[in-house]
């Protein structure tokens, strides 16, 4: 028994194999290879990216830069005077600005890995449902945030994981709820 030709069934569409597609008349065979070599690169790419390795190690890198500015912006508006911290021990200018600069250096670090542990275990932990589940949708951003919440304050008990959870699960699903909202139309 022959199988029918696609001619033969004209409500059909035509079925090809993956890379044996027709192309426009007058397409060589190298250009065919360049298009193929270019989709085989397009498809490592887009399991580059959504790789949970990788969207772990872009939330720790942005989540240390943002951590470290927002504390660099926010030792500009210090109440205190940090001069006077160190003009005890320090005589010269040379040396209480070395001293300011130090403890600015320590606290963006320290406000910077603060923020990149936020965001690696956020990411991690989304990009392991949204795995499991095999959907994107707002309640994995959800339930990434109350067990973000809740693994952040778990030295404080289970009262504290809880509401930590239950904060860190408002605050992404307000988040998400928002990024996934239709634009407004502008006036």
């Amino acid at each position: 028994m022959s199988i029918p030709l696609p001619s033969a069934m004209p409500l059909l569409p035509p079925i090809y194999l993956p890379g044996q597609e027709p192309l426009p008349a007058g397409t060589s065979d190298w250009e065919r290879q360049e298009m193929q070599t270019a989709l085989k690169y397009q498809r490592y790419m887009g399991m580059v990216m959504e790789s949970c390795p990788l969207k772990v190690t872009i939330a720790g890198v942005g989540g240390l830069a943002i951590g470290g500015f927002f504390s660099l912006m926010s030792a500009t508006f210090a109440y205190e005077d940090p001069l006077s911290r160190a003009s005890n021990k320090l005589t010269t200018t040379r040396a209480q600005t070395m001293f300011v600069f130090k403890e600015m250096g320590r606290n963006m670090w320290s406000s910077g890995r603060g923020f990149a542990k936020v965001g690696m275990v956020y990411s991690g932990v989304e990009c392991c449902i949204e795995g499991y589940r095999a959907k994107n949708d707002i309640y994995n951003g959800v339930s990434a945030g109350f067990l973000t919440g809740a693994i952040l304050a778990r030295n404080a008990g289970p009262t504290a994981m809880l509401g930590g959870g239950v904060a860190f699960a408002a605050f992404s699903g307000a988040i998400d709820w928002w990024l996934r909202s239709a634009p407004a139309d502008e006036i």
